[in-house]
């Protein structure tokens, strides 16, 4: 997706605000008050967004609502999807009971912040929730069941990373804020924090962090290691090595190719083209290699200088990442490939 530098781009809403506000218009029709349309809810942070709906459906005991998400100018793959909450009268004294429906996931590995089996609604999203239909109540306690449905999640999903976080069956219904910042990149992020805790909790000491499938691929086959164990890190080197400086594993391959790990060595950890770029000085001055001065791209000082400087990358792209971890117990080698997935340096474990 492409935007103009200057121009202000245009926030949006989370899945789990999206439901949130769903929640709140289904609770006052099942209540007899009708449809709230639009509806608006309270976030976390106190602004007041309103939301106008798209479906409504009311039975004996129960209502739902359907809103289409709004992310924004956020390339977020739920972006225009449609989020809906039925409420279904419940048990007094039982609270609020959430359900999976069609395109949500459900939890089946420890290390997420719901014990396996629940409904992958995440917890600030179930309190925005409470919180909405506790309004409609006046604040008294709700007493329903809430089931949350994406449509076309289950598909949707496959464009994310929940299988690998043993996710099944749908999308996460996330959000922390309610807001979506375009192009902040936190629900990658986040995804990292949550792979992590995924390992942490299944006892795994030896992760893959890559900058991208194919070199992710060429790490998993010197190991013989299955994506579970990978860490889709991408660009967000900061992201995989800040959380792994508090939740550490004692082995950790970053694989990429020599263009972000040139980046990496050179002391980014924020790898993306527009974030970061290669210091042709810096690389000359590091590979002893004075005809990188003349190169248009890392891959191209590679091409002229060939596997001395890329021994170079490796060993400090290894020296970069161990200078962000600042002596957590974690072991980190650098494996830098080629376009055509050929190992062209690696800077071991020590």
């Amino acid at each position: 997706m492409t935007h103009e530098p200057d121009k202000v781009l245009r926030r949006g809403w989370t899945t789990g605000a999206c439901a949130a506000a769903a929640a709140k218009s289904a609770c006052a029709a099942l209540l007899g008050r009708g449809f709230r349309d639009p509806v608006s809810i309270i976030l976390p942070k106190g602004e007041e967004p309103s939301f106008a709906l798209e479906v409504t459906a009311q039975g004996e005991g129960w209502a739902e609502v359907g809103i289409i998400k709004d992310a924004g100018d956020d390339p977020d793959v739920t972006h225009g999807a449609l989020i809906k909450a039925k409420i279904s009268k419940g048990e007094a004294g039982q609270g609020l009971r959430f359900y999976a429906g069609e395109g949500v996931g459900t939890i089946t590995k420890p290390g997420l912040p719901l014990p396996v089996g629940e409904p992958a609604i995440n917890p600030v999203p179930r309190l925005m929730i409470d919180q909405a239909i506790t309004d409609v109540l006046d604040g008294a306690e709700p007493d329903f069941d809430v089931t949350i449905s994406i449509r076309n999640g289950e598909a949707l999903a496959l464009k994310t990373w929940n299988g690998r976080l043993g996710i099944v069956g749908g999308l996460s219904v996330l959000g922390t804020t309610g807001i979506v910042r375009p192009f902040s990149c936190s629900s990658w992020i986040a995804s990292i924090h949550r792979g992590i805790d995924v390992a942490v909790a299944t006892g795994r000491e030896h992760v893959i962090a890559a900058t991208g499938s194919t070199s992710e691929h060429v790490a998993r086959q010197i190991y013989g290691m299955s994506e579970e164990d990978c860490l889709d890190m991408g660009d967000f080197a900061g992201g995989v090595l800040k959380y792994l400086r508090k939740h550490p594993i004692a082995k950790l391959t970053i694989a990429g190719g020599i263009g972000k790990m040139t980046k990496l060595a050179q002391g980014a950890i924020d790898l993306h083209s527009g974030r970061s770029q290669v210091d042709f000085e810096a690389l000359a001055e590091m590979s002893g290699c004075a005809e990188v001065l003349n190169a248009t791209t890392a891959l191209d000082a590679y091409n002229i200088c060939g596997e001395p400087l890329a021994a170079q990358v490796a060993k400090h792209a290894r020296e970069t990442a161990l200078g962000v971890l600042k002596g957590a117990p974690v072991a980190v080698e650098t494996i830098v490939i080629d376009r055509s997935g050929n190992i062209i340096a690696r800077a071991d474990f020590e």
